[in-house]
């Protein structure tokens, strides 16, 4: 089992950047796959990255593509999500997620942290 806490989100203006950290204990978090999800009051949660146990693959929504980027730290035990470009839309609550990489894609996971929100200004 994993513990997850993400930290990093605030409020930022429209075109700046945001990194999200996810600390992992419990378990070493190259276990699992890792990923991304945010939502709104409004919105179903929507995946936003997942990065492979192995760290060689990544997906990321076509909304995020280019402007997004899922990494993580071993050592640290730790994943980020480095949010460049940010658009009002992008606000949400973030969260980060353990699980198997086929199923994070798919909106699934096995353990999630709390959240963090995440505010773009225009």
């Amino acid at each position: 089992q994993v513990q997850l806490v993400e930290s990093g989100g605030g409020l930022v203006q429209a075109g700046g950047s945001l990194r999200l950290s996810c600390a992992a204990s419990g378990r070493t978090v190259s276990s699992y796959a890792a990923g991304w999800f945010r939502q709104t009051p409004k919105k179903e949660r929507e995946f936003v990255a997942a990065l492979s146990r192995t760290a060689i693959s990544t997906v990321y929504a076509d909304s995020v593509k280019g402007r997004f980027t899922i990494s993580r730290d071993n050592a640290k035990n730790t994943v980020y999500l480095q949010m460049n470009a940010l658009k009002p839309e992008d606000t949400a609550v973030y969260y980060c997620a353990a699980g198997g990489f086929a199923t994070l894609t798919t909106g699934s996971y096995d353990y999630r942290g709390q959240g963090t929100q995440v505010t773009v200004s225009s």
